[in-house]
This record gives structure tokens, sequence and C-alpha cells, in this order.
């Protein structure tokens, strides 16, 4: 009895150590695929989401600067050619 025991601690410890490994070998896999992805990104000058809001917001203010730009423009004129 005492040896079947030890046949199922050892095979226990055996799995445990290959679960460990596979693990091990998927964390390694996902890096090496995200270092791959973030170079491909990069060569293709993608820009993150952040940089992309930010450019944004900065053209939806220029537009509103503009807008408000212009109305002034016509009353001035309006103003100088009556």
């Amino acid at each position: 009895m005492q040896t079947r025991t030890k046949i199922f601690d050892d095979l226990s410890q055996l799995m445990t150590n290959a679960m460990g490994v596979a693990q091990g070998a998927k964390d390694e896999a996902n890096t090496a695929v995200k270092g791959m992805l973030d170079r491909w990104l990069a060569e293709r000058d993608f820009v993150t989401r952040e940089e992309f809001d930010a450019v944004k917001a900065m053209a939806t203010k220029a537009r509103s600067e503009n807008e408000a730009l212009a109305a002034r423009l016509a009353a001035l004129e309006e103003k100088n050619g009556a």
C-alpha cells in the first residue's frame, strides 16, 4: 500500500511539474506574439487611441475658434460696409 501511495505522489508531482512547464511556455508564447504585434504596428505608423483623441480634441477646438473668428470678421465687415 505504501508503494502505491508513493507512485501516486510521484505521478501527481510529475503532472504538477508538467502544468508548470506548459504555463511557462504559454506565457513565453504570449510575450513573443505581443512583441511581434507591437513591432508590426510600430512599422505601420498607427497611432494610439490617446494620440487620436488628443488630435481630435485639437481639431474640434480649432474648428470652433475658426467659426468664432469667421463670425467676428463678418460682423466687422458688415459694420465697416454700412
